[in-house]
């Protein structure tokens, strides 16, 4: 069975303990257990998928409307005034759990959590220096998308 190790495939099937938030035919949200925020919700698709290269356009769609119905949920429900979305693919943006997820923050004025700081990233200027000319990095990628051809999926 896929993603049978998986704690998210787990609470998708109901045999791990959650705080469901809103679920249907392909996805659910649930509390985060261990909040950045008062309300950070995770949602998932329901089938496992280890990233976001390898959910199929049409499962990534249902996610994102579960995304959208909840963080407006957030906001008129906890009083949020805004909502990140975030999400990390791979051990080198931070992923931790191994099935494609979104994080829902909600908001406030204040509220101490800052995704861009003004002072930037750490070691992000080293970066910076050794970056190529912006028309080569765009070039790049360019040639990377048509490589792919109209749809791909890494599995």
């Amino acid at each position: 069975m896929a993603g049978e190790g998986c704690i998210f495939c787990r609470i998708a099937r109901g045999e791990a303990p959650a705080q469901i938030i809103w679920e249907d035919e392909q996805t659910m949200a649930f509390l985060d257990i261990a909040p950045v925020a008062r309300g950070h919700t995770l949602v998932i698709p329901r089938r496992h998928y280890r990233d976001l290269m390898s959910v199929p356009d049409e499962e990534l769609a249902a996610v994102m409307a579960t995304a959208k119905r909840v963080a407006r949920a957030l906001m008129e429900g906890l009083g949020a005034t805004g909502v990140n979305v975030l999400h990390a693919s791979g051990v080198a943006a931070g992923q931790s759990v191994f099935h494609f997820h979104l994080h829902l923050i909600p908001r406030r004025e204040g509220d101490g959590l800052d995704p861009w700081p003004e002072e930037g990233y750490q070691g992000r200027e080293r970066e910076r220096e050794q970056e190529d000319d912006p028309e080569e990095v765009c070039k790049r990628i360019r040639v990377a998308l048509a490589l792919q051809g109209p749809k791909r999926y890494l599995n």
